[in-house]
């Protein structure tokens, strides 16, 4: 006998609010530690910008999204292992994207203070 289960709504949204709520986190603590950083000009202040303070709300929001992008696969009809199958690693390499991508900001406006950062100044 072939028994079709429940899509996992509760997933869904459980996943998007755990990576919206993780999301607001780390917007706050980044907002924080680089005003402590324009206050001081310490590039130490930077380098916590990569600790266990950053780091936890990031994976959250990695964690949030991959629980949402395997769900909605899973809505759609796809089978759990397939679901999940595809969105870890998808999460996982854009994950690694934004994280070198923030890393590379963050020397950026190290060097060269808030004006590297200025895309106005490109005309």
């Amino acid at each position: 006998m072939f028994l079709i289960q429940d899509p996992p709504y509760f997933l869904l949204v459980a996943g998007m609010l755990a990576g919206l709520t993780s999301g607001l986190a780390f917007e706050a603590t980044l907002k924080e530690l680089v005003q402590e950083w324009a206050r001081t000009r310490s590039s130490r202040t930077l380098t916590n910008l990569q600790g266990v303070q950053v780091q936890l709300p990031f994976l959250g929001i990695c964690i949030g999204v991959c629980v949402f992008l395997g769900s909605g696969l899973e809505i759609f009809g796809f089978p759990t292992w397939l679901s999940y199958s595809i969105s870890v690693p998808l999460t996982i390499f854009m994950g690694l994207l934004v994280w070198f991508q923030l890393g590379k900001l963050l020397v950026q406006l190290d060097k060269g203070g808030s004006r590297a950062l200025d895309l106005d100044s490109f005309n």
